[in-house]
């Protein structure tokens, strides 16, 4: 039995001093090379890639019986976050959300994890590396994502809205009546506006957790806000439409939603009307009245509902008292908890896709009154990829306070609720009241400016 375990105790110690003199011959120095050459550098010999990869460069010793449990979970559970593999090939071509994850990761130090560090020793970014990764950082977000904040607060990861984007007035204009006019549905009696009521928070009813559509029949998910919409990188939950057009082009022909009808059959109702027929084809000579340029005169439309001016953008761009020292607090507090990785950017959110339920079966916690559906696969209802199961676009957050309920299935009445849940779900942890409360004070600066808001 002693024999046993020394023998036992002499294989580890010798598998840990191989480990040892393979983790050290791979922190060589680094390169004197351009920036974004030092941090692949930087992000390989820290092991960054063995697990933000599809397909991860393992080292020899991942195949030890032990090892090889630890190194599956750690891998499934770290690309559920982040795929690093554009780094190896061209980290200047970063997309928004990765970059501020890095950013987390190295004002942090919340990476590499206490487990992975057991079988990578003398991995974990040191003072130089930090230094090289944040002026990458601030030189790849000013060139590809150029902020209009103060110089101050331009590598801040939320960036303010433009007062507008460019768009065509004349087009807007017919829009925004196609977007209130109820022929569209077939039974003549829901238009874009009954699910996206801009007087209210560009999204439906506060008091229904999904829409309602022709017939008194109701959907499955929560009705987006159409407030910013622009910005996002798809449309709808699970990214099936690639633009604002597309995503207009949908809800008339849904069951549900405006009725078992064609687009064909939209138009020829809409060609009932001569003013119409000829505002289209002033506007569209070669086209005249269409699918394509009734969609279109909607996106236009929408282009037009963007809500800048909020208080934080206004902070943000050197106005210092726009905010209190309480709400500044609370952005930290939001950062801190990583809050700002996918909630990034100009709208703190609609870049990415990221999976509901990180940390925990979601969708067995939640209220049995709603039941799983089709809608509950997230991207892989579009993509048909397993990986992209229960995989959801990341709202954006500006307005937040505006629009309960939250989630895609709207499970969630109010704004504390929500933000509990994404602490659980996706950091694994239970945020305390008082973290809770600083980052809902943060986000009640959010709230911009329309026409149509009061």
């Amino acid at each position: 039995m002693k024999r046993t375990i020394l023998i036992t105790l002499s294989s580890l110690i010798g598998i840990f001093a191989i480990v040892a003199i393979y983790r050290y011959c791979l922190r060589k120095s680094i390169p004197e090379a351009p920036l974004s050459e030092q941090v692949q550098s930087i992000l390989k010999k820290n092991g960054c890639l063995v697990c933000h990869s599809a397909n991860p460069d393992l080292p020899f010793y991942s195949s030890v019986p032990y090892a090889s449990r630890l190194f599956k979970k750690e891998y499934e559970h770290a690309i559920s976050f982040t795929d690093l593999s554009v780094i190896a090939t061209n980290p200047d071509s970063i997309d928004e959300v990765t970059l501020s994850m890095i950013e987390h990761a190295v004002t942090y130090s919340t990476m590499p994890t206490a487990t992975y560090r057991w079988f990578h020793w003398g991995t974990g970014f040191n003072s130089k590396e930090k230094s090289i990764l944040s002026a990458w950082i601030r030189s790849t977000r000013g060139r590809l994502y150029p902020s209009i904040a103060c110089d101050e607060l331009a590598n801040e990861p939320i960036r303010p809205l433009p007062d507008s984007v460019p768009y065509d007035a004349a087009k807007a204009e017919l829009g925004e009546r196609m977007f209130n006019d109820t022929r569209i549905s077939l039974d003549g009696t829901i238009s874009c506006a009954s699910c996206h009521i801009l007087e209210a928070n560009g999204a439906d009813e506060i008091d229904e957790r999904t829409s309602g559509g022709i017939n008194g029949l109701f959907g499955t998910v929560n009705a987006h806000t159409v407030y910013n919409s622009y910005f996002n990188v798809r449309q709808f939950w699970n990214g099936r439409a690639v633009d604002l057009q597309e995503q207009a082009a949908a809800p008339p022909v849904n069951p549900v939603e405006m009725g078992d009808q064609s687009w064909d059959d939209i138009i020829k109702r809409l060609r009932k009307d001569k003013k119409l027929v000829k505002e289209f084809e002033h506007l569209y000579p070669c086209e005249g009245l269409s699918q394509n340029t009734v969609t279109d005169v909607i996106s236009e439309f929408e282009k037009t509902l963007i809500t800048p001016n909020c208080r934080f953008d206004k902070y943000l761009k050197g106005q210092t008292d726009a905010i209190t020292d309480e709400e500044l607090a609370g952005y930290e507090t939001f950062k801190k908890n990583a809050c700002a990785t996918c909630h990034t950017g100009i709208i703190l959110g609609g870049q990415s896709f990221e999976k509901l339920g990180i940390y925990g079966n979601y969708y067995a916690d939640r209220t049995p009154e709603i039941e799983y559906n089709s809608d509950d696969d997230g991207l892989k209802s579009f993509t048909s990829n397993d990986t992209d199961l229960h995989k959801f676009k990341v709202p954006g957050l500006r307005n937040v306070s505006l629009t309960p309920p939250y989630f895609h299935d709207g499970s969630f009445i109010t704004l504390e609720e929500a933000v509990k849940a994404m602490a659980k779900y996706e950091l694994g942890k239970t945020l305390s009241d008082n973290d809770v409360k600083s980052i809902l004070l943060f986000m009640n600066t959010l709230n911009g400016e329309h026409r149509f808001l009061n």
